[in-house]
């Protein structure tokens, strides 16, 4: 979701809350929406339960937020941190099944330096990797799971001798997807946009898993037969 549908889909509980407020949450580290290519904000259902903890907690507990965050930072790690004044938790299982998945892998994001320490790479492939957009920082400068998640696979392909520019294929392919998925939502603009934005998600996750399921599929029928013969 755009950071004008998170409004939307919160305002009936918070109608006082603003742009430049959710802004200024993601500033502290509190809150980390994914980055388009383009710099533009995403925000996933996880990004919006977990903006609605925060809020509920600093209205009704009057907490500060560096206790907020401690909290979070605690579950993010998968400590079981005490229950906050009030007997608030932030319970991942209370939502669904799929928002707990999301939620159970949202790590806490990451700094340049703790990026490449937890990963092991050196600066140089991280710096190609920026490059060539596979992994980008938020305005926070720290970086997301997803890009934990890019130079863990970078790491295992640089032992195979490639190095971040042979990986720009992948930045061009996930581009191709993403235009797939405009292509298939574009009917849905003009659409009730709470609605709307419910639906392009669940499209774009389709799409993208059929994708990754063709991709998987066409190599393994491509090692499949090189190894036959």
């Amino acid at each position: 979701m755009t950071i004008g549908e998170v409004l939307a889909e919160i305002n009936d509980e918070f109608p006082e809350v603003r742009a430049s407020k959710i802004r200024f949450l993601e500033e502290k580290g509190l809150i980390t929406p994914r980055r388009t290519p383009a710099g533009y904000r995403k925000y996933s259902h996880t990004d919006i339960e977990r903006l609605r903890f925060i809020l509920s907690v600093q209205r009704d507990q009057y907490l500060p937020l560096r206790v907020i965050k401690d909290y979070l930072d605690a579950v993010d790690a998968g400590q079981h941190p005490e229950s906050l004044p009030g007997g608030l938790r932030f319970e991942p299982r209370s939502v669904s099944e799929q928002l707990a998945q999301e939620i159970a892998g949202h790590a806490r994001p990451l700094t340049r330096s703790e990026l490449i320490g937890t990963t092991g790479a050196d600066e140089q492939l991280i710096a190609g990797l920026e490059a060539n957009k596979l992994i980008w920082p938020t305005d926070s400068g720290r970086y997301t799971e997803h890009a934990l998640k890019v130079v863990r696979a970078a790491m295992v392909l640089s032992t195979h001798g490639f190095e971040a520019r042979h990986l720009r294929p992948f930045r061009m392919m996930a581009d191709r997807e993403l235009g797939l998925i405009e292509q298939a939502t574009a009917g849905l603009k003009n659409s009730a946009q709470t609605t709307a934005a419910s639906q392009r998600e669940e499209i774009a996750r389709d799409i993208s898993q059929a994708c990754l399921e063709l991709h998987a599929a066409v190599i393994g029928a491509e090692i499949a037969e090189a190894t036959d013969e």
